[in-house]
């Protein structure tokens, strides 16, 4: 037994062997295999990915399994690539592992609003912040349009609103207010506002009012039109010399006239801004070609001036022009002139037959800044005397004029005509000086009114004979323009507070009778308030505690209305002014003491500011306390 088992084992050693080499050979193929498809499997899914651009993902295999690796732009960008690996495998085989890239913050809409509004009503349209309220601009905008229809297309959306927005669209709101016609457009710190003006010098108005109520960080585009104004008469004035060449005044009917008279112009010398006004009253639709024509020939002559004053032109040229310049100029633009045009040329003499001052007829009027017009040197007969003292009392006032004038007989033809422009043109200036003599007219001063240079040209031109050589150093001062010099909503309260402080109004005792001592200071507010028509300001009356609380405020609303109508009987519009009368529900002081119940018993003048949309505020002006 134990000498056979040994060759037993001997004889299943090869078999044995055989078992093992085909096991490990098997296992290899096996293993083979497996590479090959997982190798076959991946390239075959990152071809479709490649070809779908999927190429941020990756594809690893273990087996049969195969799995996307990467991060996608977006979840339907994921859905795509599983979608394009599951055409070359079952979906069962896939495994996602991949990620999607966070998306960044959905980012606000931007807000607008766009309003309309003319005389059938107003319309809204655009998208606005939940925070808003659309229903709360809507009851703004029914409040503005009063009977008038509104139509709203507004749209909200959920965000905050951007920074800017809230003052952006109070002071739209408020501008919408007080045109009559108007396009509004509001976005965050910027608000576009297109309307029309009655005349230039409702422009000007609409244009400081909406410029100086601006909020800060809102920025402002306006684009206020008015009709072309009628100039009468039409008038041109350009002067030349050897160091300055400029307009006097300048008009013009078209766009290309203006440019036609402007090219002329800076060929003369003309430097710096300038503008023609364009106006209605043109004698010719050739006007820019007989202005720039006449420009041409003053450039000619050297120095100079002319104008043009409706169909009238007229040349002067300096006494150091040469006689043979002058006549081929005045030769050239006479040829060149339209029928309609006549021309007038004066060419001024050396006068050295001026022995003295007396010998040289002057009549001067100066007016001081205070308004007060001094009158000297020479007039006619007892009549004109007359005639130029009441012009410059009708122009002046006449506790402000004083006559020094002297009679002359021997006085040029057509001497009061002179005088009676100068003085017309010298009320044009707040302060200056009109200088009459034979040759020459010159005005002087400073005027509150930019268009004064242009004025006056006009008031001279048309009025002295024609050929007759007026001169002008006129300036303009901001501090003298009315309307540049309006108070602020602000300081037109402030001003009525210091002429309350002064002297308070009274009332008789359970009366709504202003007390006469107290009417100094009703007329003091009334001064104030011509300045002050576009302000809205609110008459409270208030009472103290005493009585039944119906009579309190009943009598409180009687004495605003005193108040009002006591504004009113001096000719100051009152539209913008209103009273209510509030009784004993807003007391400032303790009703238990007398001193506590006259300072309830008052009346408030308070600034009414436009209503904001998000935060509705007013400004209360310090009280004015009236007696009960």
């Amino acid at each position: 037994m134990s000498a056979t088992a040994p060759l037993n084992l001997r004889s299943y050693l090869p078999h044995a062997l055989a078992i093992l080499i085909a096991g490990t050979a098997c296992l290899g193929v096996a293993f083979w295999a497996k590479e090959r498809i997982e190798e076959k499997t991946a390239t075959d899914i990152g071809l479709v990915l490649a070809q779908g651009g999927h190429d941020w993902a990756e594809v690893t295999t273990d087996g049969l399994q195969v799995a996307l690796i990467g991060t996608a732009p977006n979840e339907a960008t994921r859905f795509a690539a599983l979608s394009a690996a599951g055409r070359i495998v079952d979906a069962s085989r896939i495994l996602d592992r991949m990620d999607v890239q966070a998306t960044a913050a959905i980012r606000a809409p931007d807000f607008s609003i766009e309003i309309l509004k003319n005389d059938n009503g107003i319309s809204l349209i655009g998208l606005v912040p939940t925070e808003s309220d659309p229903a709360t601009i809507l009851e703004r905008a029914r409040r503005i349009a009063s009977t008038a229809q509104i139509t709203d297309l507004l749209e909200s959306a959920d965000y905050a609103p951007p920074p800017g927005w809230e003052r952006a669209l109070t002071f739209g709101l408020n501008a919408l207010d007080t045109l009559p016609r108007s396009k509004v457009s509001i976005s965050p710190n910027r608000v576009a506002i297109t309307s029309a003006a009655t005349d230039f010098e409702n422009k000007r108005q609409i244009e400081r009012q909406l410029s100086r109520d601006v909020p800060t960080g809102v920025a402002l585009e306006l684009n206020i039109s008015a009709p072309r104004p009628v100039i009468s008469p039409f008038t041109l004035r350009f002067l030349k010399s050897e160091d300055v060449a400029q307009f006097d005044a300048c008009s013009a009917d078209t766009e290309q006239a203006r440019d036609l008279i402007l090219s002329a112009a800076i060929e003369a010398g003309l430097s710096g801004s300038t503008t023609c006004a364009l106006g209605l009253g043109t004698p010719s639709t050739q006007w820019g070609e007989a202005a720039a024509a006449s420009i041409r020939a003053l450039d000619a002559i050297g120095s100079g001036t002319v104008t043009l004053s409706n169909a009238d032109v007229t040349l002067v040229a300096t006494e150091n022009t040469s006689q043979a310049v002058f006549d081929r100029a005045v030769g050239e633009l006479d040829g060149q002139l339209p029928d309609v045009f006549s021309l007038s040329a004066v060419r001024l003499e050396r006068d050295d037959q001026v022995a003295n001052d007396s010998a040289q007829p002057e009549f001067v009027a100066t007016r001081s800044p205070e308004g007060l017009v001094q009158l000297r040197g020479r007039l006619g007969d007892d009549l004109t005397q007359m005639a130029v003292r009441s012009f410059a009392a009708a122009h002046f006032g006449s506790s402000n004029v004083y006559p020094a004038t002297r009679t002359d007989t021997s006085l040029p033809s057509g001497w009061p005509t002179r005088v009676l422009t100068a003085l017309e043109s010298l009320a044009i200036l707040n302060n200056g000086a009109a200088i009459v003599t034979p040759e020459i007219v010159e005005i002087s001063g400073v005027s509150g009114r930019p268009d004064a240079r242009a004025e006056i040209t006009r008031i001279l031109s048309s009025k002295l004979p024609e050929g007759s050589n007026f001169t002008l150093d006129v300036s303009y001062s901001e501090a003298l323009d009315p309307l540049a010099a309006l108070p602020t909503p602000e300081e037109c309260v402030e001003k009525i507070n210091a002429a309350v402080a002064q002297k308070k109004i009274t009332f008789a005792p359970s009366s709504t009778d202003i007390e006469d001592d107290a009417m100094t200071t009703i007329d003091s507010i009334s001064e104030l308030l011509r300045d002050c028509q576009t302000v809205k300001i609110e008459i409270g009356g208030h009472t103290d505690s005493q009585g039944r609380e119906v009579m309190n405020q009943q009598l409180s609303q009687a004495r605003a209305d005193a108040v009002l109508n006591a504004i009113m009987a001096r000719r100051v519009l009152t539209s913008n002014l209103t009273a209510k009368g509030y009784g004993e529900t807003q007391p400032i002081a303790d009703n238990g003491t007398e001193a506590g119940r006259e300072a309830n018993r008052r009346i408030e003048f308070r600034l009414v500011l436009p209503e904001a949309v998000a935060d509705d505020k007013t400004t209360d002006a310090e009280p004015e306390e009236t007696s009960q």
